[in-house]
């Protein structure tokens, strides 16, 4: 049966929420005011990406298409799965972009696809829609392009002219785990695939004609602490996919990116961070701020009017804005509680680990269920 445009739509929209790697860090600012061209990426929409800056922009997400030669356990659109299958064709998905733009829909694209026919084939059309939209629509908005790693890395070269990002799924975290669920993939060749667009990429930050921005990665499940731009796979629950039964992988996603943070504008250093559980792997439950306060106790309270800098960044609830505001109040009086609720601090976090000119947790900080004052409440899992 033929599709219509707006059936593949559906079905393409509807298929690209599993792939979550939506993130935009990275694009420069390019917009179309002085009369050429069309596009932005300032501005906000459909998927909301972030740049570093805090812009959001609107993306169309799709797939190219939904059909795959590989039958990976966790995929939905592996092959042997029984779901609707559609395929855009480079005009349409080029088509469809201008006119969610001009429709202020969108302000970027951002594409995946299944492997149709071979790697180069699937990574030749995808460049073939970004240089397109660059070359012959002039488009100036954001484009992410999620590049196959079996690819010819000239293909990728090329994708990385016309792109903002590229970003190439590692998959699974280890070796053997990608043996076991995508075994058509390798890990070798993935893990080049990267090197080669970071090495790119570091070429063009020393051209004054930069053209790969960026690229991310995203994981079917993640475990230890790991420097790299992480986007949680999401696939639906499929009773023939024999798979570990895991934490939601947002919440994996979210708690990474929280350690990252801490990492780069709180002062931890890794160590410190996977140290609050014994494997090493992050809380699902509490932020790794919250976590590793739990387990270093002993240094708790501090008083807001005479801790450091960087004692106060390590106090839950307290972020860097928040310490700044902490340190101008105290330069002219005492900061009290109230002060602190003005400021912005979360005290529901913050009250057991400080004290204040009008404020001591008393026993707080070393009570027993401390922890489960933060943790989600136990929940019955359904036995059918």
């Amino acid at each position: 049966m033929l599709l219509t445009l707006a059936q593949k739509l559906a079905i393409l929209s509807d298929a690209a929420r599993y792939d979550a790697s939506c993130a935009s860090s990275g694009t420069q600012r390019r917009d179309s005011r002085d009369g050429k061209g069309l596009g932005s990426t300032e501005g906000s929409g459909i998927c909301h990406a972030y740049a570093p800056d805090g812009r959001c922009i609107s993306l169309l997400k799709i797939l190219m298409t939904n059909f795959c030669i590989y039958d990976c356990a966790y995929c939905i659109n592996r092959v042997s799965s029984n779901v609707q299958r559609a395929r855009f064709s480079v005009d349409e998905v080029v088509d469809l972009t201008i006119e969610f733009y001009r429709r202020n829909y969108i302000e970027g694209l951002f594409l995946s696809s299944g492997i149709i026919q071979s790697p180069d084939r699937t990574m030749e059309d995808m460049m073939r829609i970004a240089k397109r939209l660059r070359e012959v629509e002039n488009f100036r908005g954001y484009i992410h392009l999620k590049t196959i790693p079996d690819a010819a890395p000239e293909l990728i070269e090329q994708a990385g002219l016309y792109a903002d990002h590229l970003s190439i799924n590692v998959e699974l975290p280890t070796d053997n785990s990608v043996r076991a669920y995508a075994p058509e993939k390798n890990p070798t060749t993935i893990r080049k695939a990267m090197g080669d667009v970071k090495a790119r990429k570091d070429m063009a930050d020393s051209a004054t004609d930069a053209t790969i921005l960026g690229q991310s990665t995203q994981l079917y499940e993640a475990y230890k602490l790991k420097r790299v731009y992480y986007s949680a796979f999401s696939p639906i629950p499929d009773a023939t996919a024999k798979l570990p039964l895991i934490k939601p992988p947002l919440a994996r996603e979210h708690r990474l990116y929280q350690a990252d943070w801490l990492l780069r504008f709180y002062g931890f250093d890794v160590a410190e961070i996977t140290a609050a559980r014994p494997d090493g792997n992050l809380d699902l439950d509490i932020d790794p701020k919250l976590a590793w306060a739990l387990q270093n106790r002993a240094l708790f309270p501090i008083d807001v009017n005479r801790a450091s800098k960087e004692m106060l960044l390590r106090v839950p609830g307290l972020g860097t804005r928040s310490v700044g505001r902490i340190l101008s109040t105290r330069r002219h009086r005492r900061v009290r509680y109230d002060d602190l609720l003005r400021i912005g601090a979360s005290l529901k976090k913050a009250r057991a680990f400080i004290t204040a000119h009008d404020w001591s947790p008393g026993a707080l900080t070393d009570s027993a269920n401390l922890r489960a004052r933060f943790a989600p409440p136990p929940e019955q899992m359904s036995l059918f």
